[in-house]
């Protein structure tokens, strides 16, 4: 599958449970740097919060993930709000939940249902997009050539990621993984073209 589901754009959402107030926070996200620094932005930003938790998926594979409890009991937090994004099929996401402690003990199955329900009105509250995985090419060819590529670019339509125009020409094309092969021979039949 070259298609992955993620979130447009940032998106929020609460759940209370016996005067604990639990705020989730969705955004989309493309590196662990970036789960890194929201993360701290948010523990920053909630200082007073008694807990704050979090879960991301990475890669269009969805191999890349990670679950933090932050405190809370083993497997109450992190865990729950990591399978609201595995039930929705999402990537590409970081989800923190800040919890406000209302003086009364939920018990871990109760921590679980609200850290679970908080990350799914976020989800619910954020609008889910599908991508294509793409990939890029890169490939020097001579002048005259020109034509032939652009010509394989405009029925190819791949997105020109750069370009250069010196003595050598070169050209650095971004296109839908199951598309690439195809592109690829077309490229590979210009006379003088060779990939970088």
């Amino acid at each position: 599958m070259d298609i992955y589901k993620t979130i447009k754009s940032p998106s929020e959402g609460t759940y209370t449970e016996k005067r604990s107030k639990f705020l989730a926070f969705a955004f989309p996200v493309s590196s662990v740097d970036e789960v890194k620094q929201l993360v701290a932005d948010y523990q920053k930003k909630y200082y007073d919060a008694r807990h704050v938790c979090y879960a991301y998926m990475l890669g269009a594979e969805r191999k890349e993930f990670r679950a933090n409890d932050n405190g809370e009991p083993s497997g109450t937090a992190g865990k729950p709000i990591l399978g609201q994004i595995n039930s929705n099929e999402l990537t590409d996401i970081l989800i923190i939940v800040v919890r406000y402690f209302g003086g009364v003990k939920l018990g871990t199955s109760g921590l679980i249902v609200a850290y679970r329900q908080a990350a799914a009105e976020a989800i619910t509250s954020a609008e889910i997009i599908e991508k294509t995985v793409d990939e890029d090419v890169t490939f020097f060819f001579e002048y005259p050539f020109m034509n032939d590529v652009m010509r394989i670019v405009k029925e190819e339509n791949p997105q020109i990621v750069a370009q250069g125009f010196d003595n050598d020409c070169s050209m650095t094309l971004r296109i839908r993984k199951d598309s690439m092969p195809r592109l690829r021979v077309r490229l590979e039949k210009v006379s003088s073209l060779h990939f970088g």
